[in-house]
């Protein structure tokens, strides 16, 4: 097996803390909509849909340009795609503090979407050419501990800047390590692409189309079905935590931003590394091991999600140990799931892989997950208000009954947990199969 020689283990793991913090301020910057939402959406009037569109925004672009950074990371210089990404995500992050318009915000967003499309790709393609496969879940945990880490700052800082210099600075602030990363990340020793297999096959890729070939393997595809439902919850959730905080439990934008930062970012940081831990440990025992992890610790969330979601107003401890057991389950999704796409991809498609994964995942999930959640809030808020005698449909008519309608619109998150559940058990049950298929191959192109 092709091992990291000890001279350069160091490069390694400065590759590896870096594409954390890429990844850390990737979601940062995404996730300031979320943490600030409730005073955006009373300056410019907007309802839930609009609120949750605005969080969706960015997933829009992201889709579609995520294809060509995928086939750019399989042909030319991932680090320079990186830098450049960052750059563009930080610069736009920024730019939003200054708009004065839902739609001058909302083509922001968009912008925000595209640099940030380059991170993923790059980034994950890098880390399976810097690991062998029996490390690579660990080292992906790592990478993707830049979600709740991200998270997690995203509310605490951008609550906490919100509530002492209001909205806009929260983004301006936001901006500033974008600069750093950018020049950090061209320092990168690039590695050669198939250096840490069992059998390097360098840049050989199978015959036929690329997409296809991804297409082929019965468990690219469940992956990529449980995909789009995981992100529908995680960007549901990421965009309506804080507001659901604020209105349902009356806390205040700092208050309720703590809150989150220990639901979504400090929870969800421990289950990411556990699932880690736990996939490559059952990796070893079993080749279904990760996506059997996998589907237990979602069914495992299930249950504690809507037991979070029936506290009743005030009980902000209970609902944060639940919710917050909850995150950390939901989070062994991205170390188990990622890394099995490295598994069944051959390294010179694993770019392309990732984007054709996050075309779906975002277009069918988290560019809709916000917004439907947003619409139903909309739904349940008028039918409160109708039920309660009010038939004024102005904004500030409709205020008194918004938290009643999110938290009704918020049990859709449960039950699209158990869809997802599944959808990853029927993944465990192709994926021995796809591995030893790849393995072979890569086998046969080494000879």
């Amino acid at each position: 097996m092709s091992q990291i020689e000890p001279k350069s283990s160091r490069a390694v793991w400065y590759a590896l803390i870096v594409l954390f913090a890429i990844n850390t301020l990737n979601f940062f910057d995404r996730q300031i909509l979320g943490a600030v939402g409730e005073p955006i959406r009373k300056e410019f009037g907007l309802n839930d849909s609009s609120l949750g569109l605005l969080n969706a925004a960015f997933t829009l672009l992201y889709a579609f340009v995520g294809i060509p950074f995928g086939i750019l990371a399989d042909r030319f210089g991932r680090k320079r795609i990186l830098a450049a990404g960052v750059f563009v995500w930080s610069l736009l992050t920024a730019g939003t503090g200054l708009v004065q318009s839902f739609w001058q915000m909302f083509a922001l967003r968009l912008g925000v979407g595209v640099g940030e499309a380059s991170c993923a790709p790059a980034a994950t393609s890098l880390i399976g050419d810097l690991f062998p496969a029996s490390r690579r879940a660990k080292a992906l945990a790592v990478f993707m501990l830049g979600i709740p880490v991200g998270l997690a700052l995203s509310f605490a800082v951008s609550g906490t800047v919100a509530k002492q210099f209001g909205w806009r600075a929260a983004f301006l602030v936001a901006g500033i390590p974008g600069i750093l990363c950018a020049i950090a990340v061209l320092f990168i020793r690039e590695p050669e692409r198939g250096a840490s297999e069992t059998h390097n096959v360098g840049g050989r890729k199978r015959e036929g189309s690329t997409y296809l070939n991804i297409l082929r393997s019965p468990t690219m595809i469940w992956i990529i079905i449980s995909g789009a439902v995981h992100n529908f919850n995680a960007y549901a959730i990421a965009a309506f935590i804080t507001p659901y905080l604020m209105r349902f439990h009356g806390l205040d934008i700092q208050q309720a931003n703590f809150i989150s930062t220990i639901v979504y970012g400090v929870m969800g940081g421990a289950g990411l590394l556990i699932g880690g831990m736990v996939g490559d440990a059952a990796m070893k025992r079993r080749k279904d091991g990760r996506m059997i992890v996998a589907a237990a610790a979602i069914f495992l969330s299930v249950p504690l999600v809507y037991f979070a979601l029936e506290m009743p107003a005030g009980s902000t401890i209970p609902f944060l140990l639940l919710m917050g057991t909850a995150s950390a389950l939901m989070y062994f999704y991205y170390s188990t799931v990622y890394s099995t796409i490295q598994d069944v991809t051959e390294p010179a498609a694993r770019g392309t892989a990732m984007a054709v994964y996050f075309l779906a995942m975002y277009l069918l999930g988290a560019s809709i997950g916000p917004y439907v959640t947003g619409m139903l809030s909309d739904f349940f808020t008028k039918r409160a208000a109708a039920l309660s005698g009010v038939t004024d449909t102005a904004q500030t008519a409709l205020e008194p009954f918004r938290a009643e309608g999110l938290h009704t619109a918020m049990y859709i998150i449960p039950i699209l947990g158990v869809a997802l559940a599944l959808i990853l058990l029927a993944a465990s049950r192709t994926v021995a199969k796809d591995i030893d298929a790849m393995q072979a191959w890569m086998r046969d192109s080494s000879e």
